[in-house]
């Protein structure tokens, strides 16, 4: 970040801002579309809109709370477009989106310089946490952790993964330091478990090129051969891939591509069974 010290705050709430613009559009859009009976009928448990409708109404105090402590300088909402086509692959966005907002405000936080945000910052992130196991347990029965860890992510990775929903924003809304990265494709998008070679595409491709998976605070790397990456096989719940120039440090000057999200969990009813996973989520859907 190269913001002078008195407009950070500002920079970091609007950054905030941009995300529950985000996140509450995609709740209140899809539960005005979807009834109970929608929710049921698609597998998902008895009461689970009830607990959607919370979440988006939690969605609405963020805004509501980032937009009042920015006063005249708040970003507004933009035009969105989700990758859900029913309840149950919302309810599988959803759990991605959240555990996206975990690592938003974990990266994000060393930039706070007022205490008073930082401590808003904390309690909205923990709120986010508790809506993304909630989501993985009792709605998508997968585990509802990574692990000890989860992933803090820089702002630009953040952007890169918010921008694959945002169609367009209005011309007014303050300009935010961040950049989108090239997009990240992985094949295949679906089914991909720990151990698995996967395709990757993107503008610049080359071999030599470092796939620094994102877990924790420990990142792990794999080499990149002709378009081809094999997942580590100790990965576990919900990572995130970066392809850098070469070499295993991530810095947004060192990295070509991504992120792309993996969702590595064991289903709950599974007493210790087969690893399942979400939809693979590059930076374009």
């Amino acid at each position: 970040m190269t913001v002078a010290d008195n407009h950070l705050d500002t920079v970091i709430l609007n950054y905030a801002l941009t995300l529950e613009h985000l996140e509450n559009a995609f709740y209140s859009e899809a539960l005005s579309k979807y009834d109970d009976k929608a929710f049921t009928d698609a597998g998902l448990p008895s009461g689970a809109r009830a607990l959607f409708q919370q979440v988006a109404a939690h969605e609405q105090a963020h805004v509501d709370f980032l937009s009042k402590a920015l006063g005249a300088n708040a970003t507004k909402p933009c035009t969105y477009k989700f990758p859900y086509t029913d309840p149950k692959s919302f309810a599988a966005v959803s759990q991605i989106l959240e555990g996206v907002g975990v690592s938003a405000y974990a990266g994000a936080a060393q930039y706070i310089t007022n205490p008073a945000y930082l401590t808003a910052a904390a309690v909205v992130l923990s709120t986010e946490a508790r809506h993304a196991s909630w989501v993985a347990a009792a709605v998508n029965d997968v585990q509802p952790w990574s692990g000890p860890l989860d992933v803090p992510l820089t702002l630009n990775q953040v952007y890169s993964l918010a921008a694959a929903f945002i169609t367009s924003c209005p011309e007014s809304n303050p300009a935010l330091p961040v950049k989108a990265f090239p997009t990240l494709s992985v094949t295949p998008a679906t089914g991909v478990k720990p151990g698995d070679t996967i395709t990757i595409a993107f503008d610049g491709l080359a071999d030599g090129m470092t796939a620094v998976f994102l877990t924790g605070l420990s990142p792990v790397t794999a080499p990149v051969t002709g378009g081809k990456v094999t997942v580590p096989k100790d990965l576990t719940g919900t990572v995130y891939l970066v392809i850098t120039k070469g070499g295993d440090t991530v810095t947004d000057d060192s990295t070509s591509a991504g992120p792309a999200v993996f969702q590595f969990q064991d289903a709950i009813a599974s007493s210790g069974g087969s690893v399942i996973t979400a939809a693979v989520m590059a930076t374009t859907l």
